[in-house]
């Protein structure tokens, strides 16, 4: 992998060119139990050697300690080498538990998380700021004003905006250009397809897609017993519990024979299916070590003809997920499924 330099795509007309995937780093911090710090960090130099310059993180992954290691990272970088992505606005409790909404996306939030995260990352600016969910008693007008503020004085580069529904979106885009929105998308998650997606497209703004595995489900390394730990959240999520999780394993199943046609893994068949949906879509891959990213990576040589998109949209037909991507009282909560 050294020396690599993948394929490049622009996140809209006036926002930055990224690598053809990004590097989703809150797993090396958060939510899915413990991870080797060092593992973390020589996998985020071979990020960057590869030419994959977005790393996209939040302040509340591992309540600072996503943005600390991040800036460890880069210690020996030039800082134009990547594209930092940080999302703002969730809080959490002492002992690492979320706070439940609503989400501090004040404007005086704006400018009070970008101060603690611009010196946890040891940087001078932001390549692009983002709400992780929005507060419905918070006008978005509100928020992105704010962020356009930061904008002008230098501190971000550009504005996106994360699991927002087309509403929103417009409301944002008549306040401050929109670089992309950050949602969940993947062949168990096809929800962007129905409005975001044309919206975006209508407005000329990018999308980064996060969870493309669907948490693991479509790694290929999933198994129905597979045990997960106190501190991994995906114990609590619909589609990894009980009949749900073999389900949708089964579906899985599927995939995976047509990637050994391709001669490829199934996590890489189902990464590749995500980038061919636009060259205005960036995929997020959430690896955690230097040999799964190796493996995310492969994806780029994928290449899905016609005959093979529709072989795989058999394998796993929009909505055949089992379960919701998060649990009920979580997804109302987000204003991408209002």
């Amino acid at each position: 992998m050294a020396g690599m330099t993948i394929p490049t795509r622009k996140l809209s007309a006036a926002g930055p060119v990224v690598g053809a995937l990004g590097l989703g780093a809150m797993g090396m911090s958060d939510m899915y139990g413990p991870a080797d710090e060092s593992q973390s960090i020589a996998t985020l130099h071979a990020a960057l050697d590869a030419g994959m310059n977005l790393i996209d993180t939040a302040d509340f992954y591992g309540s600072g300690h996503n943005e600390l290691l991040i800036s460890r990272a880069l210690r020996e970088r030039r800082r134009d080498e990547v594209v930092l992505s940080v999302k703002f606005g969730s809080r959490k409790h002492p002992d690492g538990s979320f706070q439940p909404a609503p989400y501090d996306v004040s404007a005086v939030a704006v400018r009070d998380r970008l101060a603690q995260s611009l010196r946890r990352l040891n940087t001078d600016y932001i390549d692009i700021y983002r709400p992780s969910r929005l507060n419905p008693d918070v006008p978005i007008e509100e928020t992105v004003g704010a962020l356009r503020e930061m904008q002008e004085a230098g501190y971000i580069r550009h504005i996106g905006l994360s699991e927002v529904g087309e509403e929103s979106i417009r409301r944002a885009a008549a306040v401050a250009t929109i670089s992309d929105v950050q949602i969940e998308y993947s062949l168990l998650s096809r929800g962007p397809e129905q409005a975001l997606l044309p919206t975006l497209r209508e407005l000329g703004i990018g999308l980064t897609a996060y969870g493309v595995l669907s948490r693991g489900l479509l790694s290929g390394h999933w198994t129905v017993d597979r045990a997960l730990g106190s501190k991994d959240f995906r114990a609590a999520l619909p589609r990894f519990n009980g009949a749900n999780l073999a389900a949708n394993l089964k579906l899985v199943e599927e995939l995976g024979r047509v990637a050994r046609e391709l001669a490829a893994t199934t996590s890489q068949v189902a990464i590749a299916w995500v980038a061919a949906q636009g060259d205005d879509i960036v995929p997020l891959v959430g690896a955690r070590r230097v040999d799964r990213l190796e493996e995310s990576l492969g994806a780029l040589d994928v290449r899905l003809t016609p005959e093979h998109l529709t072989r795989i949209e058999a394998a796993i037909p929009a909505g055949a997920a089992a379960g919701g991507r998060y649990m009920d009282q979580q997804l109302h909560l987000l204003d991408s499924e209002r």
